[in-house]
């Protein structure tokens, strides 16, 4: 019998916003808040009367002589007006000789009426003298709520992320700052954008500078329950240079043709004969945008052959003997060999360099390297040239600002900034390149909040039961079961490929790049609402099995929501303890069975949570924000903060390093018979792939020179796949070490943006991405006033989805006569729909919210409106409202600051230890 193991990393990544929440309530039309209330409770008591009321003005009519002369035409006229404002709800707003007339025609007819009236107009005119309050109240509350925002723009974490996230902004906010009174247009520009700045460094945990700081815990039993750690008081700053900057120092000096020869080359690893031509792996480089705030250049790959000839041969055998040249002794050799002129000779070394035959390693950054700049000028001066020289020591003066950033103050780093860019302008005069424009973004900077933080482990019972189900969300699982499909229809069932070059090369060139071609059309329901089926273009039987796994989840989502509005009628969600659908063990065990054949054996998976409690009742929840799939995910990019290149770096409670420690866990959850072995994706052009050494093995691609000791690289030659058929599964194995391989990636690229034979080896990984999207496929609900409502879900203490209002921009009140009635339309709106006072919104321009950022509103704060407002102005955009959970009272990590707004990244490992049959699981 096949035995499943499960089990929780014992260490977290805490992700904590870098100002208390606290900050943002100084940003509150408190008093205007509490006004609106008072009003819209006035208006709902005089709708609750104006249903009589229209009775009875309509008895009253009826009872009047209708001939227009006749001795009552002044009353029945007086009533009809009066009948006609409330019904068009604009009553008199005081008593006149016309309304006094119908009071008394009405008192003529019934005293109760009568006096029924003349309260109803009482207390309509107590509202309008309430409406007239709410003016100064929100200019009183408007001037604090602005001189709370500029004391906010004194915190440093504040602006040092302002200094990086936005350079143009930060350099205004001393003059909106020292301002008075109102601002004007260009003023109040910046204030909406600063505002959106404190609501992104107070109420977002996505890390970036100071605006989200980053900690490691630990989960102990005598921690604090519930998430309720307690993090560093002054937090500690990291930076690093923008690798990108290197990547195109390397460009200039390959440009240069005097500087290019003395660089050492060397042929690309991995190239190899074929008959009459060598086969190699050509990579090409296309640069990212430096004008963008985040950029990185794209690498492609693909397999390439060069005609065999004499020159070529002997060129190669010399590398055999030395396997690293100058360039300038290669152009020599070929002028001595050949009797050729250096001209020539230049042009073919350089036609090699452009075909990607020959290669220049120095002027990589490598995944490991720690402080990239460093390693850089290290490459330059071990070249022994005094240009070389002299370019090392005027990246000195950049590597010294880095060096002084952590420490510096706001004035002080900005100076700093100035001195970085302008040392690399020298950088790049010096390469003859003075007009060349450097990357909008210099550097980047990661803070830690603490280490090693205590914290109580929660129940996981709820969320490993989820796990069961996320298969059916993975976008890359219908890529992965079609690779093993390829592999066993080429190969056979328990075929080996001892070849893998050749295999991704005809994996797509025969297949796979159509496949996506055609995946990338698939809308994944039709226009009934119906899902779509996988493209399953070899018919194979996990695929299947993926479409029946999200068909069933499709059907008790619906069966959930049918149910769902029978109990809650059209009035959508009331913020009640039973607003929300809940998902029992029945629902996921169906999924779960119909994605058995395509479960992995063992599923290492990182997911962000949030520990929040049920606004209504207090009960206490887990947040499943993301659920990825793969190893040291929530650290990798971090590993720098908590151990630097070159020393320990913080030790944990047992005296390890911190990377260290994540190598122990991934020896310790290694299958039986693998191991672990890291894709790097070849020479790094972003900061997101840095990261410590986290496995024992590397795969070295061919184009890559690797970056572990010689005996821990594992050549793709060593390497070859063979499927498993009790297991359906196709695996790496390693001839050297006689152990199957399994490939892990550490960067935070999605896999698409790697180049084709990493991205193909990843397709036999345990790496996943799985957003949760419970509701696809499940029809709306009737809307009110054009706007739709979803329940929260969940399953145990889980939340799936969190409460949402759906409508477009062109249904919301986003234009006012007066600042306090626009203010008093948008609180209309929310308590009509029921919408909390705090909520994420995201806007996009279709179904489809991809690469739309949550933006945080606040309902209770003009300030908030309007900076929300200015997304707003294509009435067709789609708004997607979602409750703010865990609320502003929630548990929050805390600081001398206060609470902060944290989210947990854990990882979790699942392993089946299959009987000696292996299971009966289906092939693929």
């Amino acid at each position: 019998m096949n035995t499943t193991e499960w089990q929780a990393g014992d260490r977290f990544m805490l992700r904590v916003a870098g100002l208390p929440l606290s900050a943002v309530e100084a940003l509150r039309a408190t008093d205007t808040g509490r006004w609106a209330e008072e009003v819209l409770t006035a208006e709902a008591a005089l709708r609750k009367g104006e249903q009589r009321l229209g009775d009875v003005l309509h008895e009253a009519v009826g009872a009047t002589d209708p001939a227009p002369d006749g001795p009552g035409a002044a009353q029945r006229r007086a009533l009809l007006r009066l009948r006609r404002q409330i019904h068009n709800g604009r009553p008199p707003a005081r008593r006149d000789a016309s309304t006094e007339t119908a009071v008394e025609a009405v008192a003529a007819m019934d005293e109760d009426a009568a006096e029924h009236l003349a309260g109803w107009l009482h207390r309509r005119g107590l509202l309008d003298k309430l409406l007239a309050e709410g003016p100064p109240l929100l200019a009183a509350d408007l001037a604090g709520n602005r001189a709370a925002l500029r004391e906010l723009l004194a915190d440093e974490r504040l602006r040092h992320g302002l200094l990086l996230a936005s350079p143009v902004l930060e350099k205004q906010l001393d003059g909106y700052a020292s301002a008075e009174g109102v601002p004007g247009g260009r003023a109040r520009k910046a204030e909406r954008s600063v505002l959106s700045y404190v609501y992104r460094t107070a109420c977002k945990t996505s890390p970036f500078s100071t605006f989200t700081g980053v900690a490691t815990g630990r989960f102990t039993g005598d921690g604090a329950p519930g998430g309720a750690a307690r993090v560093a008081d002054v937090w500690s700053s990291h930076v690093r240079l923008n690798v990108v900057v290197l990547a195109r120092l390397a460009e200039l000096i390959l440009a240069d043709p005097e500087r290019r020869r003395d660089l050492p080359l060397r042929p690309a690893s991995g190239w190899g004969h074929e008959e009459d031509r060598i086969r190699y792996v050509r990579r090409s480089v296309t640069a990212g945008d430096d004008s963008a705030a985040v950029t990185f250049d794209a690498v492609k790959d693909r397999l390439f052959f060069l005609r065999r000839s004499g020159t070529l041969d002997r060129l190669l055998a010399l590398f055999a003997g030395r396997p690293e040249l100058r360039h300038r002794e290669l152009t020599d050799w070929l002028a001595a060999e050949h009797a050729a002129d250096p001209a020539e000779c230049e042009a073919y070394v350089a036609a090699l360099l452009q075909l990607g035959m020959v290669r220049v390693p120095c002027l990589d950054t490598e995944v490991h390297g720690g402080d990239p700049l460093r390693s850089f000028q290290r490459s330059l001066t071990s070249l022994e040239r005094p240009w070389a020289d002299r370019l090392a020591a005027l990246l000195e003066a950049p590597a010294a600002a880095l060096a002084g950033y952590p420490e510096a103050g706001h004035a002080e780093r900005a100076g700093l900034l100035r001195e970085l860019r302008s040392g690399l302008h020298r950088a790049w005069e010096e390469l003859g390149a003075p007009d060349a424009a450097l990357p909008q973004t210099l550097l980047y900077e990661d803070v830690s909040a603490g280490h090693e933080l205590p914290c109580a482990p929660p129940d996981w019972t709820a969320l490993r039961s989820v796990e069961r189900i996320l298969p059916a969300f993975d976008l890359t699982l219908a890529g992965r079961v079609t690779f093993e499909g390829f592999f066993t229809a080429r190969y056979g069932s328990g075929g080996r490929c001892e070849d893998l070059l050749g295999l991704v090369h005809d994996f797509h060139e025969d297949f796979y790049d159509q496949y996506l071609s055609f995946t990338a059309r698939r809308k994944p329901f039709d226009e009934r609402g119906e899902y779509v089926a996988e493209e399953n273009w070899l018919g194979l039987p996990g695929i299947r099995a993926l479409d029946a796994a999200r068909r069933a989840f499709i059907g008790r989502m619906r069966r959930a929501w049918s149910a769902y509005e029978a109990a809650h009628g059209t009035d959508g969600a009331d913020g009640t303890a039973a607003d929300h659908i809940r998902l029992d063990e029945a629902d996921l065990a169906e999924v779960a069975a119909e994605l058995a054949p395509v479960t992995p054996d063992f599923a290492p998976r990182c997911h962000h949570l949030q520990f929040a409690r049920d606004p209504a009742d207090g009960t206490p929840l887990t947040v499943l924000n993301r659920s990825y799939g793969g190893l040291a995910f929530p650290f990798s990019r971090f590993t720098h903060v908590y151990e630097e290149q070159g020393g320990p770096g913080p030790t944990d409670a047992r005296g390890a390093g911190f990377c260290a420690g994540l190598r122990d866990t991934a020896r310790r959850v290694t299958p039986p018979g693998a191991v672990f072995a890291e894709v790097t994706g070849g020479p790094v052009t972003t900061n997101l792939n840095l990261h410590g050494e986290l496995t024992d093995y590397e795969i070295v691609c061919p184009g890559e020179s690797g970056t572990l000791p010689p005996e821990r690289r594992l050549l793709l030659d060593d390497l070859y796949a063979e499927h498993v058929p009790a297991t359906g599964r196709v695996v790496l194995r390693s001839r050297r070490l006689g152990r199957e391989v399994i490939p892990v990636y550490l960067g935070y690229l999605v896999p698409l943006a790697l180049p084709a034979i990493p991205r193909t080896l990843l397709l036999l990984s345990p790496s996943s991405m799985s957003p949760l999207d419970v509701w696809a496929g499940v029809p709306e609900g009737a809307a009110l006033d054009r706007v739709t409502t979803r329940p929260r879900v969940v399953h145990g203490d889980v939340v799936l989805s969190r409460r949402s209002w759906t409508t477009t921009a062109g249904a919301l009140p986003v234009r006012g006569a007066r600042e306090a009635g626009h203010f008093l339309d948008w609180q209309r709106w929310r308590r009509t729909h029921g919408l909390p006072e705090q909520v994420f919104a995201t806007v996009s321009a279709g179904p489809s919210a991809a690469g739309a950022k949550p933006q945080y509103v606040d309902f209770a704060s003009l300030l908030s409106l309007a900076a929300f407002e200015t997304l707003l102005r294509d009435p067709a955009r789609r708004v997607v409202f979602r409750e703010m959970l865990p609320g502003p009272d929630g548990p929050h990590v805390r600081s001398a600051r206060g609470a902060h707004v944290a989210e947990l990244a854990v990882e979790t490992f699942t392993s089946t230890i299959r009987d000696q049959e292996g299971g009966t699981r289906c092939p693929r």
